[in-house]
């Protein structure tokens, strides 16, 4: 075995393999902390609509309606509970296709595994920078930090910052969108 100490993925700039962006463009990747808090947020709305669809079959346990020998009771919460779990799997690789680049006139945002986009917003037609958290983004110290641009349509969205990643980006962005606005 070599002497090579390899670092966890997270830790790792995002390799430069996007066909969708330019050669050579240093991605970054949101907190693996992100992970964590998607995790929670999709059992937790799993387990609600678990519940949910579940009522006919916990009314026929209880021998309110029908029986529980009625085996379609059974079935819109099964199909609940594979659907959540299929999606709690497939959480961690959707956080760590997220990423964002600085370049000196945009910002360059990327998501997806399968259908992936990329989306370009440049400095000088940024509005205003916003900062969302909330109770379990402030658990786990992270922020959303979303671009309004004059397009309602091309407003970016780029979750799971640190919050102090997510304050540096708000400066950094809101000090080059005035500089390049000057020039418009």
């Amino acid at each position: 075995m070599g002497g090579k100490i390899l670092t966890p993925p997270e830790r790792e700039a995002m390799p430069d393999i996007n066909d969708l962006g330019p050669r050579g463009l240093a991605w970054k990747r949101v907190s693996p902390d992100y992970i964590k808090v998607r995790l929670i947020s999709a059992a937790i709305s799993t387990l609600i609509w678990v519940l949910i669809t579940g009522v006919p079959m916990i009314l026929a346990l209880l021998s309110i309606w029908g029986s529980p020998s009625d085996l379609w009771r059974w079935y819109p919460p099964a199909i609940v509970l594979v659907w959540g779990i299929i999606d709690l799997c497939l959480i961690p690789r959707r956080v760590r296709a997220i990423g964002y680049a600085e370049q000196n006139t945009e910002l360059w945002l990327r998501k997806g595994i399968i259908f992936r986009s990329v989306t370009v917003v440049p400095y000088g037609r940024m509005q205003y920078v916003d900062i969302k958290t909330g109770p379990l983004l402030n658990a786990f110290g992270l922020a959303d930090l979303t671009l309004h641009t004059a397009a309602a349509s091309t407003d970016a969205n780029l979750p799971g910052l640190p919050r102090a990643e997510a304050d540096r980006l708000r400066e950094e962005l809101t000090r080059r969108g005035e500089e390049l606005m000057v020039g418009l």
